[in-house]
């Protein structure tokens, strides 16, 4: 079936089919007809005409995501939709995205992630799903449109419909794609002979002597980036089939994806397997039962993607490249170094090299690589649902739908003896670990619809009740130590001694919660429209278990009023505008009440005493704990000009209130957990503007798609009389930033510097009211801090705001093309306004290497007035103290998708029975515009924002496959 229809940015829907509808239209015959349908989009429990929606809701449709190669789905959100932040997590396979809808919704402990729904199943998130089985994404951006999903809708929430069967012949698709992938970037790290010379003119300004003698010796030495980057390879393969009659359709489809990373693949690597079976059965004209199934595994190996210390990744940043990758030479190195029984070596038997230097956690990647071969982390999913909908009367329906999600995962590793270092090894004994957890929810919806037009009144009343129970679960771990094996393939629970075995089990504690639910849709001759929406939730989280969460909203379709006379210019016009409240109980359990920990033993007699298991208090209670609630408001328009040009703008101001955070408490009270309050307060607003254009001229057709957000984020309470708190930190730097009242979450505070020290002379003359020298320790070359207070020294006082870590503003671009048989996609996605923290080096490791911008120091009077001369000792605390000298603007754009594709023509493709067969090349992450230094200025966080500790950066990856359909 041919369907055309236009799409409207700012208020972007799917064309939703249901299964009556497909019975109805869909013809047997190859020769389908054009047809022209009102447009609804998927509201929560429901659906509505596309031109009544009075909420904010974003959408992808199949079709915008089918010539997008396999990856991580929740990732095609990114760029496509205003006021939706998508950022990847990390370049490491199997790595999903972080994501933000209209800013960040809580500091506490409650985190920021949307509520994801798929098929009406309540999940944590859609990594496990087959890209190819989605057939809509909606994401519900205001508090009108989400409040019906009450609890946990505050953050926003993800709708995800998968592809359902249509009656007719059965039908095969195959979509594949194999690639290869590289680091788009290395960093410019300074080779042997630099390293020496900066190491030694470090010495040489403390007035202490050299190291090295002969800098130039070293040559270029050891490029450790080398060692770890590799190229990856990347392969997808999915199968669909999809048929029915008047009574059944059906949709089944198997998925398999494999990745290999760019940083030593071998242990940075993931797999995952899909299978899904989608049905409905129309058993009576009036009762309609069907169910959704899916099955996923996943297996993966990876490295840190953040990682300060070790890894392969920061050792590669912070070693010196005078020490050789492996030994071949002993003159080049102490031979007292590599006399440890558990050295790792290569093939060839030659020692890796071990740096005389840099020790701590950073160690010799290759050598490293070795200790994690064979450790593994797996999981199984297990999701579905089965639903009847029964037809009562004339517009009345019930349904009722029961929901399921049974979860098993783990980790095994093996960890061998070995020596990478004089400070990093396992000399003892070596062990085997198996770690194995399940999960099991469920919930149960009954909703009750009624849909009825009189005259020109049209209303849509919806009641509903649910009963979910979450996180019902346990885990075991084992580890066997000293077992007779040297390595990780011959690995396997042997017998060994009861004393080499140690063993642990836990349950985890029940969630429960129960819903209430109803929504009422009315229009006067689709023009006045008006939604209203309440829920009621109930939470064991909370002693006071009850939760209420209303929200409304209208519309005016104005283009449709008598006085709007018909034109070319503006063709369409819908205001709106709406308000909501919601709500989140993401806290752990129980923390209501006070809890004890065991662990506190005590001896019991006096000879031959036994020892007791004690137990002590952990937190305290607080049974005033009550719903963090977020109130949103939002107006907006949609406007369709000149016929091909769709404009849509929202402005939304969102405050959450009650934060749910664990509050300090002096240590005398005696336990050693915070407790939980709701302590905070928090405002977002911010601007969405989505711009869009489609014209066919005969075998052309373009289409563009544009949008920009913009968000403004300000903590508005802390606890009791307090301006701040500590947020992050970094290395031996302390504290980086914080939740500052008047600033937003996660501010960069430091010291500010006005340039750099040229003489003796400036030192003498920076001094307070007193005549006393502000910074008496300082030398040319040093940093002039700012007495940014005013009491005349420089102290913790003087630290101030110096960037926020959070995007100003957001931005995606999409062009399709269509020319004959040929396609051609360029999407583009960039964000701006952010800091970035670059915290690649070690602070505390005097001799880790450095970048290449280290050559532009302080070398002599009017050399530089922007970087500070090299010291080890640094009295002034030109590198250890927090400064705008380690932030540099996050601003990028990013060419992250160009698909060329070529369509045969069907009277080729039909002779070997193929309805469509498309070849393509991809390639992602083409370019990247951007001018921070690190890897990629595309970084994500939990609870910490825009510090870069040696992210995994997003490969470049070029990509060939076909989409064949049968």
């Amino acid at each position: 079936m041919n369907l055309k229809y236009s799409k409207c940015l700012g208020l972007a829907a799917v064309l939703y089919f249901t299964a009556n509808y497909s019975a109805q239209q869909r013809v047997g015959d190859t020769a389908s007809k054009e047809k022209t349908i009102e447009e609804v989009v998927v509201i929560g429990y429901g659906t509505q005409k596309k031109s009544n929606v009075t909420g904010s809701i974003a959408s992808i449709k199949a079709s915008d995501i089918e010539d997008i190669p396999a990856g991580k789905p929740e990732q095609v959100l990114q760029g496509r939709a205003a006021g939706v932040s998508v950022v990847t997590n990390s370049g490491q396979p199997g790595s999903g995205a972080t994501v933000r809808i209209r800013g960040l919704t809580s500091f506490g402990a409650g985190g920021n992630d949307p509520m994801w729904v798929v098929d009406g199943i309540i999940v944590d998130g859609i990594g496990w799903l087959n890209q190819s089985d989605i057939e809509s994404i909606e994401v519900l951006k205001d508090g009108a449109s989400s409040a019906i999903y009450g609890v946990s809708a505050a953050r926003g929430v993800v709708l995800v419909t998968t592809k359902k069967g249509k009656k007719g012949v059965l039908s095969l698709a195959y979509n594949g794609s194999y690639g290869t992938s590289q680091a788009a970037r290395k960093l410019d790290l300074l080779n042997a002979t630099q390293y020496a010379t900066i190491i030694n003119e470090g010495f040489a300004n403390d007035n202490s002597p050299i190291r090295f003698a002969n800098p130039s010796m070293f040559g270029i030495g050891t490029n450790w980036q080398d060692t770890i980057f590799n190229t990856g390879d990347r392969q997808s393969h999915e199968v669909s089939i999809n048929g029915g009659n008047d009574k059944s359709t059906y949709y089944a489809s198997f998925g398999y994806f494999d990745q290999t990373g760019i940083v030593m693949g071998d242990i940075s690597n993931y797999k995952r397997i899909n299978a899904r079976l989608n049905s409905t059965h129309k058993v009576l004209d009036v009762l309609t039962v069907g169910q959704t199934f899916l099955y996923t595994h996943q297996k993966s190996q990876g490295i840190g993607v953040n990682e300060t210390f070790g890894g392969p990744l920061s050792s590669a940043i912070n070693l010196d490249p005078t020490t050789p990758a492996v030994v071949t030479d002993w003159s080049q190195v102490n031979s007292a170094n590599y006399t440890n029984a558990y050295i790792i070596r290569d093939a060839n038997g030659n020692p890796y090299g071990i740096s005389p230097w840099v020790n701590q956690e950073m160690s010799n990647p290759l050598a490293y690589r070795h200790t994690q071969k064979g450790k593994y982390g797996w999981s199984d999913d297990f999701v579905g649902n089965v639903f009847a909908e029964l037809k009562l009367t004339d517009g009345l329906t019930f349904k009722t739908t029961l929901n399921g999600k049974k979860s098993f995962w783990g980790s095994q590793g093996f960890t061998p003896k070995f020596y990478l270092s004089p400070t990093l090894g396992n000399l003892v004994n070596n062990n085997l670990n198996r770690v194995t957890q399940t999960k099991f929810e469920w919930s149960m919806e009954n909703t009750l619809s009624y849909q009825k037009r009189l005259g020109d009144h049209n209303f849509n009343i919806m009641l509903g009740q649910g009963v979910y129970r979450y996180n019902i679960g346990s885990g075991e771990s084992v580890t066997y130590s000293n077992i007779p094996v040297e390595n990780w393939y011959e690995a396997a629970f042997y017998a060994v001694d009861a004393k080499s075995i140690t063993a642990s089990a836990w349950d985890t504690a029940q969630t429960r919660r129960a819903s209430y639910f109803g929504r009422f849709i009315y229009d006067y001759q689709d023009k006045y429209l008006f939604t209203g929406t309440f829920r009621r939730d109930g939470s064991s989280k909370f002693l006071k278990y009850w939760g209420n969460f209303p929200s409304f909203s209208a519309g005016w379709n104005v283009h449709k009023e008598g006085f709007w006379k018909d034109n070319d210019i503006i063709n369409t016009l819908k205001i709106r505008g709406g308000y909501g409240v919601l709500g989140n109980d993401a806290i752990e359990d129980f923390m209501y009440r006070s809890s004890l920990v065991s662990g506190s033993n005590y001896p019991n007699g006096e000879i031959n005493p036994t020892i007791i298991i004690g137990y002590s208090p952990n937190t305290l209670g607080n049974p005033n704990l009550k719903w963090e609630e977020t109130a949103q408001s939002d107006i907006g328009a949609d406007i369709r000009i000149l016929n091909d040009f769709t404009l849509g703008f929202d402005y939304y101001y969102k405050k959450t209130k009650d934060i749910l955070r664990r509050v300090a408490i002096p240590g005398y009270v005696g336990v050693p957990t915070d407790p939980f309050a709701n302590i905070g307060d928090m405002e977002n607003k911010g601007m969405e503007f989505e711009l869009g254009y489609k014209k066919n001229w005969q075998d052309f057709s373009l289409s563009l798609n544009g949008n920009f957000s913009a968000n403004k984020n300000k903590v508005l309470r802390l606890e009791d009389d307090v301006e701040w708190r500590e947020f992050a930190g970094l290395h031996s730097m302390g504290p980086v930033s914080r939740l500052q009242v008047g600033k937003p979450v996660g501010t960069f505070y430091g010291y500010t510097y006005s340039g750099v020290f040229q003489n003796q002379e400036q030192i003498n003359s920076y001094t307070n009211a007193n005549g006393n020298l502000i910074i008496p320790n300082a030398k040319p070359g040093d940093f002039i801090w700012q007495d940014n207070n005013g009491d005349g020294k420089i102290t913790q006082d003087d630290m101030v705001d110096i960037g926020s870590s959070l995007p100003k503003f957001t931005y995606g671009f999409t062009v399709n093309m269509n020319y004959k048989d040929f396609d051609l996609v360029v999407f583009a996605q960039g964000q701006g306004g952010n800091m970035l923290l670059q915290g690649l080096r070690r602070l505390d490791m005097l001799d880790a290497n450095y970048q290449t911008a280290i050559l532009n120091r302080w070398t002599g009077e009017g050399s530089t007035n922007d970087n500070p001369r090299l010291t080890r000792n640094d009295p002034n605390g030109n590198y250890t103290k927090m400064s705008k000298y380690y932030l540099q603007k996050g601003d990028y754009m990013r060419i992250k998708l160009v698909s060329l594709g070529y369509t045969i023509p069907k009277d080729v493709t039909t002779k070997f029975g193929a309805n469509k067969v498309r070849i393509f090349v991809t390639g992602e992450n083409l370019f990247t515009f951007t001018k921070y230094t690190g890897y990629d200025p595309e970084i994500a966080g939990g609870n910490e924002y825009g510090i870069d500790r040696a992210y995994y950066p997003q490969a470049r990856t070029f990509l060939f496959g076909a989409n064949i359909q049968f």
